[in-house]
């Protein structure tokens, strides 16, 4: 119970974050930003390597490997940064501004800082540390988000967001050292890793391709419409997918080792696959479904007056990130199964059909651009759950009729939110609150039936299950 708690305090910091910062900063603070951190998530992805992944999913792994993958990703993070220092040149030339110069400079150091925690961090991950991770997260996100509000209002401008991201990964590398209990010994071929390497090379694949993937509306929009506009998309895009990812990341930290054990036994990895996608799709699909309805509401509440031009673009991240959820459940399958080349192999198709959503659809503008973000996981959900049947068990009919009950139940609350929204004109808080209780409703109204009802105690006998396993830590 502790995790869930300690996730409810991270949105609520997150929520906060966006709240206080959007009314001290500018769109062209955010859009600064943004084109350094799609920088930092491609070089993230290399500085990582699939290491983590890769010790969590190892059945065995001895102190001497551990160490071997500090240094790895620790020089692979002192690499990227040079690099990332020297990239400083051609990204102010692509984005004709020469704060970007400055600002890469800066955030180089965040590779550095990262590699040096990764293996702390794999580590809590394998010793199912749960609590110990949420408190540093906890901690992190507190001392960075206030950080960034003084200096906000010390009018630092986009200086706030340089400082609160280093500020993050400097804690987040304090908490997790402390946390471990462990300090590397110098690295030795005498522990040999190359299955490590193996395994995490093809997840570097696959994540570089994803990611590559969901960057491309970034590019675009950046290169066709200018920093400001990509201000005003990014503040919508991190609002929705942020703050969802909040949830399901940390899902993924307590779900990916619980069923990596239980691999090879077919009826129980099955059951959780299926009751993972019931609690990824309801317990995120309600709360999206309600935002989807009530954009307008909760852009004039959490952004404030200058971004209200973003609701449109929000109701179209909500349909994706709810699709996405959907099918996230798969990625757990590839992981805790090990089948890094298999998610390769699907990633290629995947972001293909991303870029041609995205591409396509920024001939309509910047609102386009969104409607691709949302067609693209549309068409992906079902591929993802075919293409993962004809490599490897999984309950192919539960997750059909699993997501299309979702489906059913998010789109009602989203139609029953936005209409009673539409009807009433009170104010954006009596709105928002109009809004939740009459999809509050509509929900109570599906537990009628006796399916929605069996859903009901399968996600709470999942929630249970990722409780009992978090006590043992």
């Amino acid at each position: 119970m502790f995790t869930l708690g300690a996730q409810g305090i991270k949105i609520l910091l997150q929520l906060l974050s966006v709240v206080t910062l959007s009314r001290l900063l500018t769109p062209h603070d955010y859009g600064l930003l943004a084109i350094v951190l799609v920088i930092i998530g491609i070089g993230e992805i290399f500085r990582d390597f699939g290491l983590t992944s890769a010790s969590v999913q190892a059945p065995e792994l001895t102190d001497g490997q551990r160490d071997n993958l500090f240094w790895i990703n620790t020089g692979i993070g002192v690499v990227l940064a040079a690099l990332m220092y020297c990239s400083a040149w051609p990204v102010q030339a692509f984005m004709h501004d020469r704060e970007l110069i400055r600002i890469v400079h800066v955030l180089s150091v965040t590779f550095v800082l990262n590699g040096l925690t990764t293996q702390y961090r794999a580590q809590l991950m394998r010793a199912l540390r749960f609590r110990a991770m949420a408190v540093i997260d906890i901690i992190a996100a507190t001392f960075s988000l206030g950080s960034a509000i003084v200096a906000a209002l010390l009018g630092a401008g986009y200086w706030a967001l340089v400082l609160q991201q280093i500020i993050s990964c400097l804690v987040l590398l304090v908490g997790a050292a402390v946390a471990g209990r462990w300090m590397p010994r110098w690295y030795s071929r005498r522990h040999q890793i190359g299955s490590f390497v193996r395994f995490g090379w093809n997840l570097v694949g696959s994540n570089l391709l994803s990611y590559g993937g969901k960057q491309v509306d970034t590019l675009i929009v950046a290169g066709r419409f200018g920093t400001t506009s990509l201000g005003f998309y990014n503040r919508s895009y991190q609002l929705i997918m942020s703050t969802f990812s909040q949830i399901r990341s940390p899902l993924s930290d307590v779900a990916i080792p619980v069923m990596s054990r239980v691999q090879r036994e077919k009826g129980r990895f099955n059951s959780y696959v299926a009751a993972g996608q019931i609690t990824l799709g309801y317990g995120l699909g309600i709360p999206i479904a309600l935002v989807a309805g009530l954009a307008d509401p909760v852009v004039q509440i959490m952004l404030g007056s200058q971004w209200t031009q973003v609701a449109p673009y929000m109701r179209f991240f909500c349909g994706a990130t709810l699709m996405s959820t959907l099918a996230f459940v798969g990625y757990w399958v590839y992981v805790s199964r090990g089948l890094g080349r298999q998610l390769f192999l699907y990633s290629l198709v995947e972001v293909g059909i991303r870029v041609v959503c995205i591409v396509v659809g920024s001939f309509f503008g910047m609102l386009g651009v969104a409607a691709g973000v949302f067609v693209e996981p549309l068409l992906s959900w079902s591929l993802s759950i075919y293409w993962l049947s004809r490599i490897t068990p999984i309950p192919v009919r539960s997750l059909w009729l699993g997501g299309f009950r979702i489906l059913g139940l998010t789109a009602t609350v989203t139609a029953v939110s936005w209409l009673t929204a539409s009807a009433v004109h009170v104010g954006a808080w009596l709105t928002l609150l109009a809004g939740v209780g009459a999809g509050a409703v509509a929900v109570l109204v599906f537990l009628i039936l006796p399916a929605y009802r069996s859903d009901a105690r399968e996600l709470m006998d999942f929630i249970r299950l990722m409780i009992r396993r978090e006590r043992t830590d």
